[in-house]
């Protein structure tokens, strides 16, 4: 989109109606809390198929590759071709990938393939939610800030972010109560499917195609895994002051130094977080001694990750609006109940004590995202934002192709290998923030 194509339209008294609104928002939540109640059953499948533990955290890998690449080219894509269109896009690979995705795993649970082949299928179906499954959030994004005016914008824009917030508490929620006999542990996968395909529907019957009122666009955002995704809503340029940024911003590199320690941090805790996301499925099936019986896995997860998520709902709605936490003390508070979180985590050997951990955890990640997001935004110009929160986003999806994977295996070897290194990392995190990250009077200074 040219720069001459950015200029506010004439109905200055443009708004989203509430059920357009309600519409869009479904659209997030059905996606959030559709992976969210796969994480909560995938353990035990892989523990039903005889299959490692490790081969089961690497299907996802591919996915979230595909998510970190192909998420800039299809919010690129939404300001040409139309952000409804992207939305349908996105929809419809969630659609295919969960239940192909679904599919691959009865027929490997009921003997019709080797684990081995039903893996190597599962990833590859699953690949196709990372390829076109991402183009609906920075669409949605996008669509909500181009028929808003400025005073409705950020408003709306905390609705619609706050639905991924509120799937991966209802994924985990919902995921038990859906297992059918008829189908098992899989079911999830087929119910989320129908419940977006009735989305999809309702979205190209009652979405008016694009006639935006202002010009705007939307953030990529992380795939969402429980608490990976930063819910916190980043506003959309305003049309009202692109007039005012120059018309040729200079590429902001990874290494620029103002960046460079909260990008750091950002890897480190972001690979902290995802390794803890990869162990805590098989962490409750071996502390409750389920693996013999890992049908039952299903409820407790569930409950475990339902607690992550709220944790990490407290920290970002509640504790840093109420206490005005800064990017370098969020991150670091942040780091700090997540270490302290990993060890409850770490000596837990019942529900209570691994739901307990998993809060803990959650809150300090919750506090931390969100904390170096802003870190890094503040630490560029206005005219960087952008490539900014691209950087940001990038950084996000990175933390989720090796880590869950590498956590599992490191796990696997050694329950107390796995949880010295994700100590390791939030430690580095700290000494990180406490030596290297601005402190946030002066981040505050330069705006």
């Amino acid at each position: 989109m040219k720069r001459s194509d950015l200029q506010p339209g004439s109905d200055l008294t443009a708004s989203l109606p509430p059920a357009r609104l309600a519409l869009l928002f479904m659209v997030m939540l059905v996606t959030a809390a559709g992976n969210t109640a796969m994480q909560s059953v995938m353990p035990a499948i892989g523990t039903a198929l005889k299959v490692q533990d490790f081969w089961i955290s690497l299907a996802y890998t591919w996915s979230a590759l595909l998510w970190m690449i192909c998420a800039p080219m299809w919010a690129r894509k939404s300001d040409k071709r139309g952000r409804k269109a992207m939305m349908a896009i996105g929809l419809t690979g969630f659609i295919t990938s969960f239940s192909l995705c679904g599919l691959a795993l009865y027929l490997g649970l009921n003997g019709y393939l080797g684990p081995i082949a039903t893996l190597l299928v599962f990833a590859t179906f699953r690949s196709l939610y990372g390829w076109f499954g991402s183009a609906a959030p920075p669409a949605v994004q996008a669509y909500v800030a181009s028929r808003t005016s400025r005073a409705e914008r950020t408003q709306s824009l905390s609705l619609i972010s706050s639905s991924f917030g509120l799937g991966t508490v209802l994924g985990p929620a919902l995921a038990p109560l859906l297992i059918m006999p008829q189908l098992g542990l899989v079911s999830p996968f087929l119910a989320f499917a129908l419940i977006a395909l009735a989305v999809l529907v309702a979205l190209r019957l009652r979405l008016p195609n694009d006639d935006p009122a202002y010009a705007a666009r939307g953030d990529v955002m992380a795939a969402p895994f429980s608490a990976n995704s930063n819910i916190a809503a980043r506003g959309a340029p305003d049309a009202e002051s692109e007039e005012h940024l120059p018309e040729e911003v200079p590429d902001l590199a990874w290494t620029d130094r103002r960046l460079r320690p909260w990008l750091v941090a950002g890897l480190l805790g972001g690979h902290a977080q995802a390794a803890t996301m990869g162990i805590v499925g098989f962490l409750v099936l071996d502390r409750l001694g389920l693996r013999a019986t890992p049908e039952l896995g299903a409820g407790p997860t569930g409950l475990v990750l339902m607690a992550g998520a709220l944790a990490t709902l407290l920290a970002q709605w509640g504790i840093i609006p109420l206490w005005h936490l800064g990017p370098r003390a969020s991150s670091l508070w942040g780091m700090a109940l997540a270490g302290a979180g990993v060890a409850v985590l770490s000596v837990g050997h019942d529900l209570h004590a691994i739901i307990v951990g998993m809060g803990l955890a959650s809150l300090g990640f919750g506090l931390f995202r969100p904390g170096f997001t802003a870190g890094a935004s503040l630490a560029v110009s206005r005219a960087e934002q952008g490539q900014s929160a691209g950087i940001v986003a990038s950084v996000n999806g990175a933390a989720y192709i090796v880590a869950p994977a590498l956590g599992v295996w490191f796990y696997g070897h050694n329950p107390w290998i796995g949880f010295a290194v994700i100590e390791l990392l939030c430690l580095a995190v700290i000494v990180l923030g406490i030596t290297g990250m601005r402190s946030d009077e002066e981040l505050l200074q330069r705006r």
